[in-house]
């Protein structure tokens, strides 16, 4: 039973993954979408992307960190994957699920779920060029428009070679909006031998429960769920142990935001990227803690860096 931090582009990069494994419940996680077009990247763009590379691709809670690929250019995606794994990384994970517009147009993430032959020339071609012992792993989505191909995705990953298979239970143009489709997690562990990840719509203990029982999955892919409670992996490992915890409070949670705020401000002291960064984990926490809107209203025009810090630390005193 493993709870997995999903890959998030723009929200969970190393600082967040830093917080969320350090305050426990999360054994492993993802990391945002490499995308490759048609060059071999540059060692130093996967080390922007993913510091952890450089302390043997852990969090500094030892949680372990794959790295995620996006891309439809099977030759290219196997050139990066061999990086990939000579830079450390323990997998390497293929995104066929991201939704956003711009890689879709671009032909990344989502839009190939309406070419499972294509899909599996790229997994095919990642594993082929990373040795043995790194997994090559997928995530995707249910379709693009519809569901119909979902089965032919998954089938054609296994059939390449992939080791694990994650499934966000929502088609593209679905988005985020609920409710997700645990259900067709449940055919699609019916239709491939590949261990399946359960994604999609789990914000609660509850939910966590309810996305196991409907799908049959013990592993259990979870973002923005914990991002807008950041202990909810910790939650989950408790009831797994059968020794329940009660929720972190507010007071409880402040000095993570500060320590949050400090690790952004120490990346990007002079522009507005920590600002914009506690603005973005407050708005999602905002569905969890009243205190989390009063804070953001309480900030919300601040917009020097520096003094935003000062005005933080006040508050977690």
């Amino acid at each position: 039973m493993k709870v997995v931090l999903a890959p998030m582009e723009g929200l969970v990069d190393d600082v967040m993954r830093d917080i969320l494994t350090r305050l426990g419940g999360v054994d492993l996680c993802v990391s945002e979408f490499i995308r490759v077009t048609s060059t071999l990247l540059p060692v130093k763009m996967f080390r922007r992307m993913v510091p952890e590379l450089e302390r043997g691709a852990q969090t500094n809670a030892g949680t372990p960190v794959r790295v995620q690929l996006l891309g439809s250019d099977p030759a290219c995606m196997a050139d990066n994957a061999a990086r990939a794994a000579e830079l450390g990384a323990p997998a390497v994970d293929l995104n066929f699920g991201c939704p956003a517009p711009t890689v879709n147009r671009h032909r990344g993430g989502a839009v190939l779920l309406d070419e499972p032959e294509l899909i599996h020339a790229i997994v095919a071609a990642v594993r082929a060029s990373v040795p043995r012992h790194i997994p090559v792993t997928a995530k995707m989505r249910l379709g693009y428009s519809d569901k119909s191909p979902a089965f032919d995705c998954a089938r054609a990953i296994e059939a390449a070679g992939a080791a694990e298979l994650t499934v966000h239970a929502r088609t593209k143009v679905e988005g985020y909006r609920p409710p997700a489709h645990w259900d067709w997690l449940a055919r699609i562990r019916e239709t491939v031998s590949l261990p399946l990840t359960a994604n999609g719509e789990v914000w609660s203990l509850a939910d966590y429960h309810g996305i196991r029982d409907v799908s049959g999955c013990d592993t259990v892919m979870i973002g923005r769920g914990l991002v807008a409670m950041p202990d909810l992996g910790r939650q989950i490992r408790a009831a797994n142990l059968g020794k329940p915890v009660a929720p972190m409070n507010w007071a409880e949670l402040m000095p993570w935001i500060v320590d949050f705020y400090r690790q952004c401000y120490a990346k990007a002291p002079d522009n507005k990227y920590p600002v914009a960064r506690l603005k973005q984990w407050l708005g999602l926490m905002k569905r969890t803690y009243p205190e989390a809107e009063q804070t953001f209203a309480m900030i919300k025009t601040e917009t020097d860096a520096a003094r935003l810090g000062e005005r933080l630390q006040l508050l977690a005193v």
